[in-house]
């Protein structure tokens, strides 16, 4: 069992006709921070928010903002993902062929800095830069889209990062993001993932607030 697992509701999800009231859910739910998802039609094939919502949303939100770019070139947005009072930003190592340089400046803006890897990006290739990162967010579907499947080999992957972190000292936590529900969460809890991302499972939920709580009791 994962100690002080965390619960990041993923905003992707949310009933944009209701963006408020589904913002108060999650104010008033165990959940540790809201995860958002920039998309930019380019990294991904899909556009999803820019930063005028953004900003709204940061202002109903009570909870730690999880920013995950899935853009290119996510280090000409730090300032403003900064200004949002993010907690966390994400950027993919398929996106950043000078990572470090991009994690130094996320650093330097006062948030930590995570690394997403998509797939079929090897979990090794994180060896030389583990140690610097706050997080790695592992896809366990291909970015771009909700309500996908899980890929069950991510199980493997978690352990094999968990193992990463342990030999080289690294305070890295690691989340999972895609197809992540009450089944999919209790084995990556098993694995050793320390947080969630969840769409579907939390806001298309009957009771929101009670599905974060039971996955907040993952074991």
């Amino acid at each position: 069992m994962t100690k002080d697992l965390k619960i990041s509701p993923s905003l992707l999800s949310a009933d944009f006709g209701n963006l408020k009231a589904d913002l108060e859910k999650i104010n008033r739910s165990e959940a540790d921070w809201l995860h958002i998802d920039i998309m930019d039609g380019v990294f991904v094939p899909n556009i999803s928010f820019g930063f005028p919502v953004l900003k709204y949303v940061a202002e109903l939100c009570e909870k730690p903002l999880d920013v995950h770019l899935m853009i290119v070139q996510p280090e000409k947005f730090i300032r403003e993902v900064k200004d949002l009072g993010s907690m966390m930003m994400n950027v993919h190592y398929e996106a950043c062929p000078h990572l470090h340089r991009v994690v130094q400046q996320i650093k330097d803006a006062g948030m930590q800095a995570g690394v997403t890897l998509n797939p079929a990006t090897p979990v090794s290739l994180l060896a030389d830069i583990i140690s610097d990162v706050d997080m790695v967010l592992l896809m366990s579907v291909n970015p771009g889209f909700g309500g996908q499947k899980f890929i069950p080999h991510t199980l493997n992957k978690v352990r094999e990062l968990r193992e990463l972190i342990a030999r080289t000292g690294s305070q890295a936590l690691i989340e999972v993001d895609g197809g992540v529900n009450l089944q999919t969460g209790a084995q990556l809890v098993e694995t050793g993932a320390d947080v969630l991302v969840a769409g579907n499972a939390v806001f298309k939920a009957p009771d929101m607030v009670d599905m974060i709580r039971q996955m907040k009791n993952l074991k």
